[in-house]
């Protein structure tokens, strides 16, 4: 057999070193013979390679290239310089790289070889003669032998039994060496290596000598499977035995969980007669022999607690480790798997990567195609699965061909993609089905607690346990921020399945969340009377909303962000059981009907840049606890929004509101009000059709937010007064120039705010409870006039604290003290002491603050105007 010329560029799974006048017409030739049969690629030399003196480069990098180095040490071996030579170098690269080395005894006595005794001996008294002036090689020969003696091998003498079956139990050994640590991946392992690492730090393998189970968890077609293979094939050697049982749910649903236990014996034991043996025996094996084994198994996609079961861990001897790949958290969870991975959805470049690889085998591809890549990247959301399916469904196609496969699939999912991912909804129950296609449907991205209120009146108390399972079955996430979230092709999964219910009649559905399928169903008239909710949000063809007099029962109606919306039928404002109704963003709805929603709670109309008015309100609504108003064009409020009685909260926020009935602080459960940028604010007095307001009744409101909005002194005059019960007021940002002697009336008043106010100069009154007051850059307000408030108005605002537009702090107190710590009296009191200096723009200190007598501690900012790089301006806090 000659030697291929490419030797040096092909690796082998084992390499022969062999006295070929002993064994090479017997047994090693039967042996190569063997190992060939079963696909093991084995390099055996030929003879015209040893008539040199010294071993070739081809012959060194066959060694090098091999994964298995088979010695047979025959009787004449050590009379083979060449051999010896061979044996040499293969220990070389036994000291320093991974090669397993198998010597067979053939007919000889380790310890001959062991110690050069007989022919060994004998040989080597030769060689001695030959290499007098070359000791050192005949040293090396000696010391590989020893070395190689002392590893464990095979041991063959005439008459112990017969030859073929010595040589099968070598080539079981070698096959399972082999077979074991080439698990195939994936063609294109993109990504790969990373997690690898991260799941074999916490294997821990080299340092925890225990048995060790850990999971790894993810949604159908994020890599499981793959990363498992990857890590076993990582560190199969490390173990005496191991076992990748791959499907275990689908195997052990077909053949039963005793053909995986068989399975796993046999392979550990490398025993195929076990595969017939009795339960009873198998599990026997399993409990005693294998527990002198250090193991890896690998449990691939189990879905059952019985699959875990049958191999419990404690079955392995230590050191083991066993892996479990799952789609359900909760399964490892139960079976006190407390180490899991959840793997990771490929990150945008490792996705277009993987795209390109499976779409046209090749790293560089024509920019044109750059775009489609994108959007095939997008609709797979990182999932291996749809990026090698697509990409090897369109390898070879046009880009017009990949625009319009992409098209489809988001109209349609792929069967493959599909089928893989819908494993996991198959595993539910028929109530759990039923939930994740509401929330598949419907509820993406909408808040927990809101879809659990929807969907209890369905599902009633059993919602919260619905909603785990979906979890723990990587269906869907809840972020922390509590917003439900689904991978895109899970949710394209669940709304497929649901549209093959009845995929030529939407009116069919339980749930529609196609803006065609809606507005259809809605002009047939069909029968939708139990219909609670209604979503049309970010429909960009939707133009008008239809007549929904046919939804008696609607709960929740929400079309944010129809950007194209102009009108809105006049039904919407009679729907007598709807408590949610949001239209935030339509920026082109110029109008809205008059409302008479009696069970409202809630109505969003922000962002609406092309609403002109608030719609009248014809009756009473007493349910109204919120309304969100901001960055309309609404120029004012129709005195109908009186009518909105249960009004707990009002925003109005970057409006063009000029005008306010003085009434609207009066609504009976109004506490909050949010008015940030109006163009003008001007209380009205009462007019006709008000309700009649006595004198000596107060407003509910607690907070009132009027920042920038034009405000004058007139504020100060009508409605002002009946704020008895404001808590928090903030008027920065505003035109007035006195805060009047009246905002002593505010007995509840703790937190006034007019910064900004750059009119402002003069403060005549403070409201007796103030905590804080923030008056910083009233660039109006004199040094004098501050001066002034505070002589007058601190010993009485007891424990105030105030941020004023400064002077100098010698300005402010009858004495100070400088220094390393700072003393500040007024009135003869010492007020704040051990304040740090500072030569920044801002920092921080801690001052002991004594007023009337009692100690406090803060920590404030101590803030520095610069000027020339001096401080001349200081906000005092305390």
């Amino acid at each position: 057999m000659a030697v291929r010329s490419c030797l040096d560029a092909l690796a082998y799974d084992v390499f022969l070193n062999f006295r070929g006048s002993d064994t090479r017409h017997g047994f090693t030739g039967n042996l190569y013979k063997a190992l060939h049969d079963r696909g093991i690629h084995t390099f055996i030399d030929d003879e015209e390679l040893q008539r040199g003196e010294e071993i070739t480069p081809a012959l060194q990098s066959a060694i090098e290239k091999s994964k298995i180095a088979i010695i047979v040490l025959s009787n004449n071996y050590a009379s083979s310089s060449f051999c010896l030579d061979e044996l040499t170098y293969i220990v070389e690269c036994l000291n320093r790289k991974d090669l397993l080395v198998l010597p067979v005894f053939y007919n000889v006595d380790p310890s001959d070889v062991r110690y050069q005794k007989s022919s060994y001996g004998e040989a080597l008294a030769k060689h001695e003669e030959r290499f007098e002036h070359n000791m050192e090689k005949l040293q090396k020969w000696k010391m590989a032998l020893h070395q190689v003696a002392n590893l464990s091998g095979f041991h063959f003498k005439y008459g112990d039994g017969y030859e073929y079956q010595f040589i099968e139990r070598i080539v079981e050994l070698v096959s399972s060496k082999i077979n074991r640590a080439s698990l195939p991946i994936a063609d294109y392992p993109v990504g790969l290596d990373s997690q690898v690492l991260e799941v074999k730090k916490l294997l821990a393998v080299e340092f925890d000598n225990s048995v060790h189970m850990i999971g790894i968890h993810g949604i159908g077609g994020i890599g499981k499977s793959t990363l498992a293979r990857a890590v076993y094939n990582s560190i199969a050697d490390d173990f005496d035995g191991s076992c990748f049982l791959e499907n275990v749910r689908e195997k052990s649903n077909k053949h039963g969980l005793k053909h995986l236990q068989s399975i796993l014996v046999s392979e550990i034991l490398r025993d195929k007669k076990i595969n017939s043996a009795s339960v009873e025996k198998i599990t026997s094996m399993m409990q005693h022999r294998l527990q002198q084994k250090k193991v890896l198994l690998i449990l691939d996609d189990v879905d059952n607690h019985q699959q875990l079961e049958a191999f419990k861990p404690y079955w392995f001897g230590p050191g083991s480790r066993v892996i479990i790949t799952t789609r359900d958290k909760q399964l490892l969870a139960s079976h006190e798997v407390k180490t899991t991975y959840e793997v990771k959805e490929l990150n945008k470049n490792n996705a277009l990567q993987l795209l390109t690889w499976k779409g046209f085998k090749t790293e560089i591809v024509d920019p044109s195609y750059e775009e489609v890549l994108n959007c095939v990247v997008t609709y797979a959301s990182g999932l291996p699965l749809a990026l090698e399916i697509i990409g090897s469904n369109l390898f070879g196609k046009s880009i017009k061909e990949w625009r319009s496969a992409i098209n489809q699939y988001k109209r349609i999912p792929n069967n493959q993609i599909l089928e893989k991912l819908k494993v996991s909804f198959d595993a539910l129950e028929e109530e759990e089905k039923s939930v994740f296609l509401d929330i598949a449907c419907c509820f993406k991205e909408y808040k927990l607690t809101e879809v659990e209120d929807i969907l209890r009146a369905l599902y009633g108390d059993c919602m919260k346990y619905h909603v785990g399972v979906l979890i723990e079955k990587s269906l869907i996430k809840v972020s922390q921020y509590g917003t439900i979230k689904l991978h895109d092709l899970i949710q394209d999964m669940g709304r497929e399945i649901d549209r093959k219910e009845s995929p030529k009649e939407p009116g069919k559905h339980r749930r529609l969340w196609l803006w065609k399928d809606i507005i259809q169903v809605l002009k047939d008239n069909t029968k939708f009377v139990s219909l609670s909710v209604l979503n049309f949000d970010w429909c960009k063809h939707l133009t008008r909303i239809p007549d929904l007099y046919g939804l008696p029962n609607l709960s929740e109606l929400s079309f944010q962000r129809c950007q194209n919306l102009i009108t809105v039928h006049n039904s919407i404002g009679f729907l007598h059981k709807l408590k949610t109704l949001s239209a935030v963003g339509c920026r082109k709805l110029r109008s809205f009907p008059p409302i008479k929603l009696t069970s409202l709670e809630k109505l969003e109309l922000s962002f609406c840049s092309s609403l002109g008015n608030f719609p009248e309100i014809l009756g009473k609504m007493e349910n109204m606890r919120e309304l969100n108003l901001l960055h309309t064009p609404i120029k004012e409020l129709p005195l109908s929004f009186q009518n909105l009685i249960g009004l707990r909260g009002l925003c109005m926020t970057n409006n063009e509101i000029v005008r306010l009935p003085s009434s609207i602080v009066m609504m009976p459960e109004l506490t909050t009000i949010s008015a940030s940028g109006l163009k003008g604010w001007q209380w009205l007095e009462q007019e006709e059709g008000e309700e009649k307001v006595g004198s000596i009744v107060s407003s509910k409101v607690e907070y009132l937010r009027a920042s920038k909005c034009n405000l004058d002194d007139d504020f100060f005059s009508i409605g002002f007064t009946r704020l008895a019960y404001v808590n928090q007021l903030d008027l920065s940002n505003n035109n007035f120039t006195v805060i009047p002697e009246c905002i002593k009336q505010c007995q509840l008043l703790q937190r006034l705010d007019v910064r900004n106010c750059k009119h402002l100069r003069e403060i005549r009154g403070i409201p007796p409870n103030l905590k804080y007051f923030l008056a910083t850059n009233c660039v109006s307000l004199t040094s004098s006039s501050i001066s002034m408030f505070l002589y007058q108005k601190l010993h009485e605002a007891g424990n105030t604290l105030f941020h004023l537009r400064g002077g100098r702090i010698t300005e402010r107190f009858d004495h100070q003290s400088n220094g390393p710590s700072i003393s500040l009296w007024f009135r003869n009191k010492v007020l704040c002491h051990d304040i740090a200096p500072c030569d920044n723009y801002t920092t921080v200190f801690s001052p002991i603050v004594l007023i009337n007598g009692n100690q406090y501690s803060f920590a404030f900012e101590l803030c520095f105007s610069i000027v020339n790089g001096k401080g001349n301006e200081t906000y005092i806090l305390f």
